[in-house]
């Protein structure tokens, strides 16, 4: 099912995003001395002994503070930990174990999540530090002394974390599962919409933005199939710096959308769309994900004749790069619409698995180039060679051309409708990969 989920989390400044970027093998975390530097890219993919892996980097935690800043980094690392498969613990060999480590490793330890404890900046070679050996008492096991300025001890640590990875033919084991995202800006009915599938209260529901806390996968299964859905409600608004909200809504987006087959992209029908819905929105986009727009709270807007087909004009408008997506309206509190959730759900899903015969493609190549001649520049005229589907969620096709650069971005769109008049794929992205001949993979 999904990939294994390790979360690196330790106090501030011990090296947490440095060995996120040396794990990950490219420079994405933002790297300095201050403690609590903000980082735009929290989350990456990689690879060890064959197994491909999510990671997520997190602020540093403080758990004693009233700082505003390290509380909220604090509870974004309670996010990852609450999701991860496994945690790395990294702590820092030229300070010792301190009182932060201490608090930390209990925190970890009520998770009851298995933990690795990477005791970082052990940059020298040869014996061992014996400072390393103080870090037995946090309780976590063997330390396992690395280096994320120079990689060693790295490999000991990914070995690690891959004995609690579960075994690949369990991930597999239930193909016939589809997990499910709940995903929007707090308080949209996320944790509503879930309890109505279900039919009993087993989310905290609250007008409060942010009343659920923890990454909630409920298994379900009823006529239609078998499910997981998973609520990624925001957080509570513990100041008025708004984007705490966003940033906390986002993060908890980012790791569900990973982990998921289908999104539903909830949207507050008395709002519209806003920005934080857009941006949202563009995750799932982005990641590839099947996904259906979702308006709930439809019961409360005041209609007038044409109030619904208004708003579709106006998501469509503000969401115009997800043209592809159905919408559907619907009312948690009332369970209206929803049923039809399930058939959309199983509908989108397949629609991101079809495969497409390369004579089938091919046949629509040639139409759409016959209908409109592909461009040219300055005499010479792109020439497209033929088209084949490399991979499924998202459908991924490799067009292979003379000239990537004749190949404006115009007409790959106009390719891209072809495709999607012929053979639908409503509710998912399509990637277009364009090679020029004689290209190397």
């Amino acid at each position: 099912m999904s990939r294994p989920l390790v979360a690196i989390v330790g106090r501030p400044n011990v090296g947490k995003s440095m060995l996120f970027n040396k794990l990950v093998g490219q420079r994405l975390s933002i790297v300095e001395d201050t403690p609590g530097v903000t980082r735009d890219r929290l989350y990456a993919s990689s690879e060890w002994r064959g197994r491909t892996f999510d990671l997520v980097d997190t602020g540093g935690i403080e758990p004693s503070t009233d700082s505003e800043i390290l509380l909220f980094m604090r509870e974004q690392a309670q996010i990852a930990i609450d999701a991860a498969t496994v945690i790395i613990l990294v702590t820092d060999i030229r300070t010792g174990v301190t009182a932060a480590d201490e608090d930390v490793a209990t925190m970890l330890q009520r998770s009851r999540k298995p933990v690795v404890l990477a005791v970082n900046k052990a940059d020298s070679t040869g014996a061992t530090d014996p400072t390393l050996y103080e870090f037995y008492s946090l309780g976590l096991g063997d330390p396992i002394a690395v280096s994320a300025v120079h990689g060693h001890g790295t490999g000991d640590l990914l070995d690690a974390c891959m004995e609690y990875f579960p075994a690949e033919e369990e991930e597999d084991a239930e193909d016939d599962v589809i997990n499910v995202a709940v995903i929007g800006k707090p308080n949209v009915g996320k944790s509503s919409l879930i309890n109505r599938i279900l039919g009993e209260k087993r989310v905290i529901v609250s007008d409060i933005a942010g009343t659920t806390r923890d990454a909630v996968d409920t298994p379900f299964e009823n006529q239609y199939g078998k499910y997981v859905f998973i609520d990624t409600a925001g957080i509570r608004r513990k100041s008025r710096v708004e984007e705490r909200v966003e940033k906390f809504s986002v993060m908890r987006a980012q790791l569900a959308i990973e982990r998921a087959d289908v999104c539903l992209i909830l949207i507050d029908g008395r709002d519209g769309v806003t920005e934080q819905d857009t941006k949202i929105a563009g995750l799932a986009h982005e990641a590839g994900k099947a996904s259906i727009i979702v308006v709930n709270k439809w019961d409360l807007v005041e209609k007038e004749t044409g109030t619904m087909e208004k708003m579709r004009k106006d998501i469509m408008r503000d969401l115009g790069f997800m043209s592809y997506s159905p919408i559907l309206f619907i009312s948690a509190l009332t369970g209206q619409r929803t049923e039809k959730l399930f058939e959309l759900i199983n509908f989108v899903n397949d629609q991101s698995s079809m495969r497409i015969t390369t004579g089938m493609l091919n046949n629509v190549l040639a139409d759409a180039q016959a209908r409109v001649q592909p461009p040219t520049d300055k005499g010479r005229r792109l020439k497209i060679y033929y088209m084949t589907q490399t991979g499924i969620k998202p459908p991924c096709f490799v067009i292979f051309c003379n000239s990537r650069e004749l190949f404006h971005f115009s007409y790959q769109r106009y390719i891209e409708n072809q495709i999607r008049s012929v053979f639908g794929l409503e509710g998912t992205p399509v990637h277009l990969i364009i090679r020029q001949k004689g290209e190397q993979e």
